[in-house]
């Protein structure tokens, strides 16, 4: 690859696992000066010395995001070690267990907001010292999450969605500076081939296939994004939320028999068996307890 982040360094939160890796990868193969900024110092340092043994200038820093003594120094001393810092990723966020919002403590709540929102408020707060004199680029990795959700999701979405206004706020608190900053939402993105050690994926046909691009995204998908706005090829975009998620949020889907025929062929590789299923769906609409004693018989009422 060229090089478009020669003489230029950057900092990736969370950067040890996931996207994080991806990103502080395809940035430091562009000619980027890397620090990774995670709280997992196991996975930190080995990503810092698998990078190393690559040739690339990388360093790993413990700190966790949401203190802002740590945000501090950390940034301090990316600073004293690469002599600039021209590109901040906000990439480090933290998922929620799916409780029924009556069961959510406030604790479980605070820590979300405190690592997913707060913690892109800090770190951009500390770095703009270093670039509000030569300019800079604050990309955060918001979601999809921050546009659309499923249940029992609110601490997350809600962290997300803050993530978007804070976008647009500091972009234009930060555009005397020459300061871009911009937001990016993946969608499902599968990061098995990022993780220490790494995984096998778990995927289904039909997993990939209701994506209108016709797979689930990978951490590679949103690093070559991020690398492109963080570039001087970028220079007129700022204050906006690109989505990078296969087109899904723009997928109307209306559920009625030909999907599910669909969906059952994909999940089970057999198109002459998915219509025979449709079928006995669509006669059971008429019967059901006749349907209910035919399946009993043929499971051996299980």
């Amino acid at each position: 690859m060229y090089e478009r982040f020669r003489d230029k360094t950057c900092i990736v939160t969370g950067g040890a696992r996931g996207i994080g890796a991806a990103i502080a990868y395809r940035l430091a193969t562009e000619g980027c000066k890397t620090a990774i900024l995670d709280i997992d110092e196991y996975a930190g340092k080995i990503r810092e010395k698998e990078f190393a043994s690559m040739g690339l200038k990388t360093i790993f820093i413990k700190a966790d995001v949401s203190v802002e003594e740590e945000v501090s120094r950390a940034i301090d001393d990316v600073y004293k070690t690469f002599g600039s810092i021209d590109v901040l990723i906000n990439n480090a966020g933290i998922g929620f267990s799916g409780k029924p919002i009556e069961l959510q403590s406030i604790d479980e709540w605070r820590r979300v907001i405190d690592v997913n929102l707060t913690g892109p408020y800090l770190c951009s707060k500390h770095v703009v010292k270093y670039m509000k004199n030569r300019g800079g680029v604050i990309i955060n990795i918001a979601s999809t999450r921050a546009l659309q959700s499923e249940p029992n999701t609110e601490p997350y979405s809600a962290s997300k969605g803050g993530l978007l206004a804070l976008t647009h706020a500091l972009a234009i608190s930060l555009a005397p500076y020459k300061i871009r900053v911009l937001a990016i939402s993946p969608g499902w993105i599968d990061t098995s081939s990022w993780q220490i050690p790494k995984r096998e994926p778990k995927l289904s046909p039909l997993d990939h296939r209701q994506h209108p691009a016709g797979r689930v995204g990978r951490p590679e998908d949103v690093a070559a994004l991020v690398a492109f706005l963080a570039s001087d090829e970028a220079e007129w975009i700022t204050g906006v939320n690109i989505v990078i998620d296969g087109g899904m949020t723009v997928k109307m889907i209306y559920i009625d028999e030909n999907i599910i025929e669909d969906s059952i062929a994909t999940l089970i590789g057999d198109r002459e068996l998915a219509s025979m299923i449709r079928t006995f769906i669509e006669n059971a609409k008429e019967d059901k307890e006749k349907v209910k004693e035919i399946l009993k018989k043929a499971l051996g009422n299980r």
